[in-house]
């Protein structure tokens, strides 16, 4: 009994431990447990190495020289990129269950109506946006709009991203596109620098722009 304890507590700090490096570095960015945001869920890369001998060296090989997009990570040691592997390898839970998924209607000036999976404005609370898509509007002025334009309007450095998604742009594909950028148009990687949740959080605030329910400036919010 007290072997299976203190085997328990070595996993629990290896657990620990290499939660910090993954939050020190770049990983979060593309990388989730159990979704996908720009590279493979953890659990997912858990389940390819599966079997595999020596899988934390191989795993930890790569985190190293990079591979398909993803970036080398020489500034980590050795014992950590191992650390960091074996972390990963032991994220072998199955997939959560598929919950359903909540839909907001709101009506156009159209008069149509379009369903959304994420609230755009607080219940109750009239023209008054979410705390999170007034965070995207922030984070869309301070680092977006020099080349998508005021209020997601378009500009001359890049493309009006209310038309984009108008075209049928959707969340994962923005996220992806955000945080890998587009270097041959010029576009930075965001990854490192905004979360994934950031990321979500402009694409809701322009998908209320394209919808033209999001005013152009400052949206009222539940925080005025």
């Amino acid at each position: 009994m007290r072997a299976l304890i203190f085997a328990a507590l070595a996993v629990a700090a290896l657990g620990q431990d290499a939660a910090k490096l993954i939050q020190a570095s770049d990983c979060s960015s593309c990388h989730a447990v159990d979704h996908r945001v720009v590279g493979p869920a953890y659990s997912e890369v858990a389940k390819r190495y599966s079997g595999q001998t020596d899988a934390s060296n191989k795993l930890a090989a790569k985190i190293r020289d990079g591979d398909g997009g993803m970036p080398a990570h020489p500034d980590l040691t050795d014992a950590q990129r191992t650390e960091i592997a074996k972390w990963i390898l032991a994220q072998t839970q199955s997939s959560p269950s598929q919950a359903e998924v909540q839909a907001y209607a709101y009506a156009l000036k159209d008069a149509t109506t379009v369903q959304l999976e994420f609230p755009l404005f607080v219940d109750g609370k009239g023209p008054k946006v979410t705390k999170d898509v007034f965070h995207g509007y922030q984070l869309y002025n301070s680092y977006c709009y020099r080349c998508h334009g005021t209020d997601a309007t378009g500009g001359q450095l890049g493309p009006d991203l209310r038309r984009s998604l108008a075209s049928g742009m959707k969340q994962q594909e923005f996220l992806s596109t955000a945080m890998t950028g587009r270097k041959e148009q010029g576009m930075p990687a965001w990854a490192g620098f905004l979360s994934e949740k950031d990321v979500v959080d402009v694409y809701q605030y322009v998908k209320g722009r394209s919808l033209d329910l999001v005013p152009s400036g400052r949206p009222a919010s539940e925080q005025d």
